[in-house]
Order: C-alpha cells, then sequence, then structure tokens
C-alpha cells in the first residue's frame, strides 16, 4: 500500500473518533479482512491516543469453523496486547431467517458484553463494499428512502454507540493494508456462497460495472439520498411539534394538524411513534401501516404493532396495547416492557405488571384528569400477590414510574434513530 492510501487509512480511524474519543474502545473482530484491517489500525491509533481497546469475536455455532476462526482471533490479539472475549451464541432454533437471527443475536451480545465492561463504543468494519451491496440487496426488496441511504457511521442504540470507521475504504485497499504488514486473515467460505442476498449483490455489482455502477457511483447516490432523509427527518420532527403533544408514555394527536402535513412526512411521523410507544427496533409497513394511518384520518379507533389508537374527532391518543404487556412481569428497580421503571417501593416481594381491569377495580373513582381507562389498563403497576400497591399513572400509592427513553425523547429521537 502507497504511503498516501495508509495515510488516508489512519486519517479515517482518527476522524471517526476526533469529537468523542472514548476512555475505552471495543472493536468487533470476525477474523475477516476487514474486521483484521481494522483492529490492527484501531490497535495503532489507540496506543497513540492512550485509549483502552478491547476486541470481541461472536461465534454463532453455525459453522465448525467458527470456533478456530474465534481462536485465531483471540491469537492476534494477544500480539498486539488487546484484550480480547468470545461470545458464543446457542439460540437458534431452525426456524424463520438464520442471517437475521444471527445478525440480531450478535449485536445483542455484543451490546451486552459492552455495557458489562463500561464500554459505550464499538467499531465495525464495515466497507464501502458492504454498503453497495447493502444498497442492491434493499433496491430488490423496494425499500424507500430509509432503507437505500445504507448503513449510518455513527448509530448509537440502547446506550452503545456503533461506528464504522472504514465505510468510506474499498475492500481491496484493506488486503493491502495487511499485506504490508504480512498479517493473515481467514476468508469466511460463506462469502462465496450464492444461496445469500449479499453474495448475489456483490456478483451483480461486477456485471454491472462495465456500465460505470460501481459502489463509487452508488456510493453518492446514497449520500444524496441521505441527504432528502435529513430533510425528511426535520420536517418530520417540526410536524411531529405542531401536531403531538407527549403524555406519559402516550402520545396525544391533534387530528387537524395532523391532516396538513404530505402523506409521507406523516407515514414516517406514526411508524416512528409505533416504535417508539412500542420499544421496537421496527415498525409495521405496506397494508397494516396504510391501515392505521387511514384510521387516524378518520378519527377511528385501531390496534397495530402492540399500540392502540383511541379515535376521536379532534384529538386521539395512542397507547400501549394492554394484551400486549398482559403477560409481562418483573421487579421494582427493574426496566418493564423496555422503557418504564418503577421506584419509591421497597419490597423483595412485590412485582411489576400491567394494571389491568383487576388493578382498575381498586383503584376507586379516578380524577377528571386522569388517562383514558384503555392508557391506565396498560401502565406500569406494583402488586403484592394480587393486591394494587401502586399505580402511578394514576397517582395511586408511593410508587414512582420514570420513563426510560432507549433512543431518546419521542421529538429528538425522531432525528436521531
Amino acid at each position: 500500500m502507497s504511503e498516501t492510501g495508509l495515510t488516508m487509512l489512519r486519517h479515517q480511524i482518527a476522524s471517526a473518533f476526533a469529537y468523542d474519543k472514548p476512555k475505552t474502545l471495543g472493536v468487533a473482530v470476525s477474523g475477516g479482512g476487514d474486521s483484521i484491517a481494522l483492529l490492527r489500525l484501531l490497535a495503532d491509533w489507540a496506543a497513540a491516543e492512550r485509549v483502552m481497546l478491547q476486541a470481541v469475536t461472536v461465534d454463532h455455532g453455525l459453522r465448525p469453523e467458527a470456533a478456530a476462526e474465534a481462536a485465531f482471533v483471540a491469537e492476534t490479539c494477544a500480539g498486539l496486547k488487546v484484550k480480547h472475549t468470545t461470545l458464543t451464541w446457542t439460540g437458534w432454533n431452525g426456524q424463520g431467517n438464520v442471517q437475521d437471527a444471527a445478525r440480531r443475536a450478535r449485536y445483542a451480545l455484543m451490546t451486552d458484553w459492552a455495557k458489562a465492561r463500561d464500554i459505550d463504543t464499538i467499531a465495525l468494519a464495515h466497507t464501502a463494499d458492504d454498503q453497495a451491496e447493502t444498497f442492491f440487496m434493499r433496491l430488490a426488496r423496494a425499500s424507500g428512502i430509509d432503507g437505500l441511504t445504507g448503513m449510518q457511521r455513527r448509530r448509537t442504540v440502547d446506550g452503545v454507540t456503533w461506528v464504522r470507521p472504514l465505510l468510506m475504504q474499498e475492500r481491496d485497499e484493506l488486503r493491502d493494508y495487511l499485506r504490508g504488514l504480512k498479517q493473515v486473515w481467514i476468508d469466511d467460505p460463506s462469502n462465496e456462497d450464492e444461496a445469500y442476498d449479499r453474495i448475489k449483490a456483490r456478483k451483480a455489482m461486477a456485471a454491472l460495472a462495465p456500465l460505470g455502477l460501481d459502489m463509487h457511483v452508488v456510493g453518492r447516490v446514497m449520500d444524496h439520498l441521505g441527504q432528502v432523509r435529513s430533510a425528511l427527518d426535520f420536517a418530520t420532527h417540526d410536524h411531529a411539534i405542531d401536531c403531538i403533544s407527549v403524555e406519559g408514555g402516550d402520545l396525544v394527536v391533534n387530528r387537524r394538524a395532523f391532516l396538513e402535513a404530505t402523506p409521507e412526512v406523516n407515514r414516517r411521523l406514526v411508524a416512528h411513534a409505533l416504535r417508539w410507544i412500542a420499544s421496537a427496533d421496527y415498525g409495521p409497513r405496506g397494508v397494516k401501516l396504510q391501515e392505521f394511518l387511514s384510521a387516524i384520518s378518520r378519527g377511528r379507533d385501531a390496534t397495530v404493532h402492540g399500540v392502540r389508537l383511541l379515535g376521536g374527532d379532534t384529538t386521539l391518543r395512542l397507547t400501549r396495547e394492554h394484551s400486549a404487556v398482559a403477560l409481562e412481569v418483573g421487579t421494582v428497580g427493574q426496566v418493564w416492557d423496555g422503557r418504564w421503571r418503577i421506584q419509591g417501593v421497597e419490597n423483595d416481594n412485590l412485582i411489576v405488571r400491567a394494571l389491568g381491569d383487576d388493578g382498575l377495580a381498586q383503584l376507586g373513582a379516578r380524577a377528571e384528569a386522569s388517562p383514558p381507562r384503555e392508557s391506565l389498563k396498560s401502565s406500569p403497576a406494583v402488586f403484592d400477590g394480587d393486591i394494587l400497591v401502586s399505580a402511578p399513572a394514576a397517582n395511586h400509592g408511593t410508587g414512582r414510574a420514570e420513563l426510560i427513553f432507549p433512543t431518546g425523547h419521542f421529538y429528538t429521537s425522531l432525528l436521531s434513530h
């Protein structure tokens, strides 16, 4: 690799952490060329910047070679004096999309690993090639703006910031860098298996290259789409402030103001509202989302994605659906339903669950300003057996319900998803 190329690689690493250099940085390493290159680059950068670097490898248990690959990463890290951990996933039940299940498990395992070590930032080795392949995969699924903008350089989820420092670098450039170091890596044999959509996209790109449609052109298109997405995000944020108010964990919609926006802005706003209330990574799409939007427009009741719409002529309310949380049971101080934590009640024998009809019956007369019955039913409450101790949403008892925002307050999270 030329000195100019090496300088550019080091610049990409340094610029990724220029404004918020972590005390301890995690790096995900599979043993492939991209992640080994990232490990070597970060090891040099961390030593110079006095940052503690820790590496993590996830063995999904899906290939017999995976254990040996994890051992190779551990040996490489030992040579670099980088602490390494191997995490093993044993949750595959043979049902559904294995690639999606493995990806979700990988991120969940790494998130838990990071939090246990007070690591708030993890670097990932996605490249410009990965970005372009993702574009074609999502194009084949008829994705909208959000999907076609591809992977973000930086994203925070559940308290962990995921950074992709090499998103502008080509895969071949990283391998040239490794060859210059005489550093070996392990190629995953599944990278040639055309049963996977990503490999199909990779081969399709090669076929389209003579037309001038390469990863650089795709990257520029994605940049343009990213600017469009950013404009839509700000428009949706401003519209949310005009037409939605937050009451506890509910969202109250001014129907007239809501209908003043364009269909796309309203679609984005409602999709985000559903994810926010349900604490979900993904929301409903297609027909289900359109039917829910139609119900809002007409002021009708509806239910989708674990969220209940309480209709009305002038105002509507989005609240958690009771049946979606009826079986959720926790303890005081723990996070319940992904977004609530009850405090102010001290008794190890108490449980936290949805207030439900039985809890409502024990409340007696409610204040006129109390939330609607459907909202209260799905709100967190403290019970001693079947006896209601505290229902914070109804101002009953001494408990306090704190709303946890995994991705920020409703308004700000519209700009940071």
